[in-house]
């Protein structure tokens, strides 16, 4: 095998695992653990993945998909997969938090066909929008300063609307998500610290996951793994990321 087609290979299994280790990667191509690390100094250059202590990682991307608008009629179908699990979760007479997030939209839908009596409480102002149609769940609109980009409110006045309620489950978006440096990220700080407001005031706490997101990094950290219930997927992870998952006790659906 050619250098070259072996880097090819490198870069499909780290894409595909999200890591790859030095050792694992000599025995895998029968070559030495240097011609290894000179292959991944050579994709690192080409910005094609990032070397880690004893490998590499997957290079994650940032979409830069700042307005939700941009997102909203994205990976449809992955979001109402996600959204047909977290309905799974929710039960007549709970109070929930819907977080600004797309999945949550479709969620929001479900709801309103299951007529299920509840209390929903969002900052998103498609959310609010959906629950024009009559229905038997409450919604619970909070305000304070408008973030166009985010499609709803954010802020300081909208984290001492949060800080009112105890949620019995919250329902949080996310930009992106490295699960091998514990981050969860979104863009802005206002959006990041009212989500870690929810968090502080929920009892059971899901993030609202594309698999597609474990590639993509935003700029502002707004939690660890260890901070939520579980994770809600639309599909099966790679053995490597379950595995990397596996130490932050997380339900994962």
């Amino acid at each position: 095998m050619f250098a070259d087609e072996r880097r090819d290979m490198i870069v499909k299994m780290v894409e595909q695992d999200g890591r790859a280790e030095v050792k694992e990667l000599s025995r895998h191509f029968a070559v030495t653990e240097d011609s290894i690390r000179k292959d991944l100094a050579i994709l690192e250059k080409a910005g094609r993945i990032e070397r880690a202590h004893g490998g590499a990682v997957r290079k994650r991307v940032n979409p830069r998909a700042l307005y939700v608008a941009q997102r909203a009629d994205k990976n449809r179908e992955a979001k109402q997969a996600i959204a047909r699990k977290a309905l799974s979760l929710i039960h007549p007479g709970d109070t929930i938090f819907l977080d600004i997030s797309t999945s949550n939209s479709e969620l929001a839908a479900l709801i309103i066909e299951s007529d299920m009596n509840l209390r929903v409480v969002t900052n998103m102002s498609d959310i609010m929008l959906r629950f024009t149609a009559p229905c038997a769940a409450e919604l619970v609109f909070l305000g304070g300063a408008f973030n166009p980009e985010k499609d709803g409110f954010t802020g300081p006045m909208t984290i001492g609307a949060i800080q009112n309620f105890h949620f019995d489950t919250a329902f949080i978006g996310v930009c992106g998500v490295d699960p091998f440096l514990n981050s969860v990220e979104t863009y802005q700080i206002n959006d990041g610290m009212t989500k870690k407001a929810v968090l502080a005031q929920s009892r059971n706490k899901y993030l609202m996951l594309e698999s597609r997101k474990f590639n993509e990094e935003a700029p502002f950290k707004y939690a660890k793994l260890e901070d939520f219930t579980g994770i809600i997927l639309e599909n099966p992870l790679s053995p490597k990321i379950l595995e990397s998952l596996s130490q932050y006790n997380l339900d994962i659906l």
